[in-house]
């Protein structure tokens, strides 16, 4: 791809705001199992971060997607999996479909509060019996009269604790199940709408995951994304630009993993000769750079891609795939090389380890991934490419 000076300079400006406003109170924001959604959004809604890639005519910035992944590579510098999540999870995940499908109104109630970060988004899509498996949710929204009538559940809901509104996925038809869905608009503060519970997770614990009940949940048919029917459809466009995120999103994250192992390795002595000076560690975090090298390429080609107006399912869906699996291999192996001190949650990989093992589960496990490259492949069995 070719960078412009402005490209840079969006790098840049959220690796300075990720070292002055975020950084520094990590720590503290995985302690509490939360971080401040709403303030710490509003200064990136007030420095144009959320709405880079969005319509001016809502307040973002109307750049290509190439200006929005350079910044969400630099989400990379985050001294944690949580925070980053929840940022992508508001740019990325709860967003776009409403950004290219909604109606304009719409679009003024819930999209330009969410590019300003004057409200926090979530997204109801998971449920306790349908995770990946999208096209088995159960959460019903019934017509009556001029609302919807919902009722359901959701379940690891990102920000889900402070979220203001939630796109959500639910059947409003009886018919082919990739046909009877809606993408619709629901306000958190709805009579009906009850956060069960705060989930206690294995990593990402600086950002607040939720399970949701809704309980003949009222809301407008006017709070109806695009058209009624084709929310599946509409969540399979939201899934590129999810999975190209957590493609983009975890370069620098890896990289920086990579970086403070040599590190630790150079200076730390066994047998009386550094651990890196093994022949065996610095060949394995050789082959851990050119991996996470061969990523970025990957990427940016789906990036540009994307810019051009082509479908880039097989390219995102191969991106997260391998985000994911390398998240893994590279923790797990730096890790080991920290000897005790990477089993000890005070040493930055373990965090890492954590956090990372969520790439291979959330938005699309890998096997879902394999299923679609196979698709596109020609070789699912009972499929056509």
């Amino acid at each position: 791809m070719d960078f412009t000076p402005e490209h840079k300079s969006i790098h840049d400006n959220m690796k300075k705001f990720v070292e002055a406003e975020i950084n520094p109170h990590v720590d503290e924001w995985e302690k509490a199992g939360i971080f401040p959604a709403h303030e710490l959004f509003k200064k990136m809604g007030n420095m144009g971060f959320l709405g880079i890639h969005k319509p001016v005519e809502y307040g973002g910035l109307g750049l290509d997607y190439s200006y929005h992944m350079v910044m969400t590579e630099a989400l990379g510098y985050i001294n944690c999996g949580g925070v980053p999540m929840a940022i992508g999870l508001q740019t990325d995940m709860a967003t776009p479909a409403l950004a290219r499908f909604g109606s304009d109104e719409l679009r003024k109630e819930f999209l330009a509060p969410s590019i300003s970060g004057d409200y926090v988004a979530c997204l109801g899509v998971s449920e306790v019996g349908a995770g990946s498996d999208v096209a088995g949710i159960k959460t019903t929204a019934r017509k009556d009269g001029d609302d919807y009538v919902i009722n359901g559940g959701k379940m690891w809901t990102t920000s889900g604790t402070q979220a203001d509104w939630m796109c959500l996925l639910a059947n409003t038809g009886e018919g082919p199940v990739h046909q009877n869905k809606s993408l619709i608009c629901v306000p958190m503060k709805t009579k009906g709408v009850q956060v069960a519970r705060k989930l206690d997770k294995m990593g990402m614990h600086s950002s607040d995951t939720a399970q949701i009940y809704l309980d003949d949940v009222r809301v407008s048919r006017r709070n109806l994304i695009g058209q009624e029917g084709h929310g599946f459809m509409y969540q399979m466009v939201q899934f590129q630009e999810e999975r190209l995120w957590a493609a983009a999103s975890s370069l620098i994250s890896l990289e920086r993993i990579i970086e403070q192992t040599i590190e630790y390795t150079r200076q730390r002595k066994t047998f009386g000769q550094p651990i890196l000076d093994n022949q065996v560690v610095h060949f394995r975090l050789a082959e851990l750079q050119t991996e996470v090298e061969l990523l970025r390429a990957l990427t940016y080609r789906a990036a540009d891609l994307l810019v051009k107006g082509e479908d880039v399912t097989r390219l995102a869906s191969m991106a997260k795939l391998k985000s994911g699996r390398l998240g893994r291999m590279v923790t797990d192996a730096c890790l080991q090389y920290y000897g005790g001190m990477g089993f000890m949650n005070e040493t930055p990989v373990s965090r890492a380890y954590r956090d990372t093992r969520l790439g291979s589960i959330g938005g699309g496990a890998d096997e879902i991934m394999l299923g679609i490259i196979c698709k596109f492949m020609g070789i699912l069995p009972g499929k056509k490419k």
